[in-house]
């Protein structure tokens, strides 16, 4: 696995100063993997708040060149029933014009390296169904699809 930065890359933590600008990102995000998402007012006024305020996740800037070039969302989880902390990536959002030239492979590095200095048991991550250029790289990253995450989204009877 590589273990550096390439010397124009840099993750940068997001501050609450960038809450706008990090959100109409966010939002650019969840659109492109959902085209019929509608930024609902629990995720306008909770989401952000919800990540900067917890110490356990880690939301960095990803810069190139001094450009924001998009953003990566991980942290570390308790194990829901064992004794042992799981890494997960939550996110990793690559502008479209800086796509397909290593940024996102760099960051998905540098997020795992940070996540390995907690010792996780294993890192783990979810790919929206249909994202095959987010499968192709974790794939080259190493990791394996283990499961399938299903949904019920309609609770009315």
């Amino acid at each position: 696995m590589e273990t550096t930065l390439a010397a124009n890359l840099e993750l940068a933590p997001v501050s609450k100063l960038d809450c706008e600008m990090f959100m109409e990102m966010a939002e650019r995000h969840f659109r492109e993997l959902n085209p019929a998402f509608e930024p609902q007012a629990d995720w306008k006024e909770s989401y952000f708040p919800s990540v900067t305020e917890n110490p356990r996740l880690f939301l960095r800037w990803i810069q190139v060149d001094g450009n924001r070039a998009g953003f990566t969302l991980f942290g570390i989880e308790n194990h829901r029933f064992l004794p042992r902390q799981t890494g997960a990536i939550y996110e990793l959002y690559i502008e479209p014009e800086f796509r397909r030239s290593g940024v996102g492979r760099s960051c998905a590095l540098a997020a795992i390296r940070e996540l390995q200095a907690h010792s996780p048991s294993k890192v783990q991550l979810e790919i929206m169904a249909g994202n095959v250029p987010a499968e192709k790289l974790w794939a080259s990253l190493g990791f394996q699809k283990v499961s399938e995450r299903w949904v019920l989204k309609d609770l009315k009877e």
